[in-house]
């Protein structure tokens, strides 16, 4: 028997469409909110990072330069010219810390492609010729210059770079007329004080060195290359105190430069604390392995300890990688004398008498190994 009538099964139909429709009007109105009304942040969208400029890092170099970081600004110097490879200012700039920094290949490089941007330009020419002079090519050095005071002879900078060719080239006159002009052309640089420094201590005018000095460090508080300068000064008049302290103030402002390490061990060299020195020596071969001024001044430290087996093998390398001075080869050559090893003992002496004839120490040690003479004392050799 049947109670009523059997229900029929509802369709689905209504139902479905009427969650499509709420589900359009949601896209519709998360489409208003977020993608055509201005000033609203899409959801789930990151922030988007501003992209750095090329003279974002120029400005960062330059405050670096200030602060005394040469080697952060340089890298900031790498990244504006990654971005603008062809501004030339920015190339001639780096050049030039490049240069004091210890790489004057590079900066040979830097200032030469400064000048095939604007050749007309006199002070990248006179870049040019301050990286050739720091990587001992001072005959080029002073012929870059004197075709930057050709183009520009006003320029205080091209006068100034032009008396430290001059005066490494030893022509003191020539260096002293230089930056006469350009301390009167531009008082207000460091550039210019600092190499009005240099050609007076390379005349042995250690005060009047040290007072252009000063001036410098009052425009550029912070430039380590003042402070080492000061301390060569300091140590020549045997202030000692004073030198010392000039150089804690360049490691203070700059404590893992390799430069400012070399210059304290060169120091402690001089004062006769060779334990010092040898340690500030190999703290700053151990931050730059290349470095051939502080292999120079290990091996002269060693070979007046009479350690002439270290001597040997550190005043190699400091020639090997391009620092030759004089003293390196017939030191070298000595120190193979005292090991009684003439075979290659001689060979470096009679280089040494090559460089300059009048190399006495060069002529003891032949002597030495032809037998005339009996090993001499080792003594403090020159710088």
């Amino acid at each position: 028997m049947y109670i009523g009538a059997p229900r029929r099964k509802r369709s689905r139909t209504p139902r479905v469409l009427l969650l499509l429709a709420i589900n359009a009007c949601l896209i519709w109105i998360v489409y208003t909110m977020y993608v055509q009304r201005p000033g609203w942040s899409r959801p789930f969208e990151p922030t988007p990072t501003p992209t750095r400029t090329a003279s974002s890092y120029s400005e960062e170099a330059d405050r670096l330069y200030r602060e005394g970081k040469l080697g952060q600004s340089i890298a900031a110097y790498d990244q504006a010219l990654g971005l603008e490879p062809d501004q030339a200012n920015l190339l001639a700039q780096q050049a030039r810390l490049l240069a004091w920094e210890g790489q004057p290949e590079r900066a040979i490089a830097q200032a030469k492609r400064a000048i095939e941007l604007e050749p007309a330009n006199a002070v990248y020419q006179a870049t040019l010729c301050m990286a050739l002079d720091w990587n001992n090519q001072v005959d080029e050095a002073v012929k870059a210059c004197g075709k930057a005071a050709e183009m520009d002879p006003e320029s205080a900078l091209v006068n100034a770079f032009l008396a430290e060719a001059y005066a490494d080239k030893g022509r003191s006159d020539k260096a002293t007329e230089a930056i006469e002009k350009a301390i009167e052309l531009d008082q207000n640089s460091e550039l210019v004080w600092r190499n009005a420094g240099y050609v007076m201590e390379l005349q042995a005018k250690y005060r009047s060195a040290i007072q252009n000095y000063q001036k410098a460090l009052e425009i550029h508080p912070k430039l380590i290359d003042i402070y080492l300068a000061l301390a060569r000064c300091y140590l020549q008049l045997d202030d000692n105190e004073n030198a010392f302290i000039s150089l804690r103030k360049a490691q203070n402002i700059s404590p893992n430069n390799p430069r400012v390490l070399d210059q304290l061990g060169w120091a402690y060299h001089l004062t006769e604390d060779y334990e010092r020195a040898v340690s500030s020596l190999e703290e700053a071969l151990k931050l730059d392995p290349n470095y051939a001024s502080a292999y120079g001044h290990l091996g002269i430290t060693q070979y007046v300890q009479r350690n002439y087996e270290s001597a040997v093998e550190n005043l190699e390398k400091a020639i090997n990688l391009g620092r030759r001075p004089v003293e390196y080869y017939y030191e070298l050559g000595l120190s193979y004398a005292y090991l009684d090893q003439c075979d290659k003992a001689v060979p470096w002496l009679q280089e040494a008498l090559q460089i300059d004839p009048s190399a006495e120490p060069a002529r003891q040690g032949l002597d030495i190994c032809a037998g005339r003479k009996t090993k001499p004392t080792a003594t403090k050799p020159a710088r």
